[in-house]
């Protein structure tokens, strides 16, 4: 295909074809991907009838075909934001009165955000839920209107 039959490309916008597949980047999508989609609706439709369709339904058509090339990535994708949430979901220990947790961002200056994520919940478990530190046992008699000391969760 010469440039002169995907002449039509041009007027795509990726970013409204990254925000209908639901990616991020256009890293995301691998470059052989994208100009064989660009080929494929290119076979299917002739160049004028794709100049003489809107931008919207351009950007629609190329976002159709990107899911159909890319729905084992996809998936994938889908799959391990799921298990992402369901083990999130699992290993957070709901509060049993519920409430409000301070968090005083001078605690958080030795916690390790790039490190393993369970270790991050064993530390904010150890923080908030028996640990040692700062954490007065009176906290609940103080009649206090308004605090800004600190962030809450």
């Amino acid at each position: 295909m010469t440039n002169e039959h995907a002449i039509w490309a041009v007027q795509l916008d990726w970013l409204n074809i990254l925000e209908k597949l639901g990616l991020s980047s256009i890293d995301k999508i691998p470059e052989y991907k994208r100009t064989r989609a660009i080929r494929n609706i290119g076979k299917t439709f002739s160049t004028e009838e794709l100049l003489e369709l809107s931008p919207e339904e351009l950007d629609e058509l190329v976002a159709n075909e990107l899911k159909d090339l890319m729905k084992k990535e996809l998936s994938i994708r889908d799959k391990k934001q799921k298990e992402m949430a369901e083990k999130f979901k699992n290993n957070i220990i709901p509060m049993k009165q519920g409430g409000i947790i301070k968090i005083n961002p001078k605690d958080l200056k030795d916690l390790d955000l790039d490190g393993n994520p369970e270790d991050i919940i064993k530390y904010f478990y150890k923080k908030f839920f028996g640990g040692k530190g700062g954490d007065d046992k009176d906290d609940d008699t103080d009649n206090v209107s308004e605090d800004k000391t600190g962030y809450y969760i």
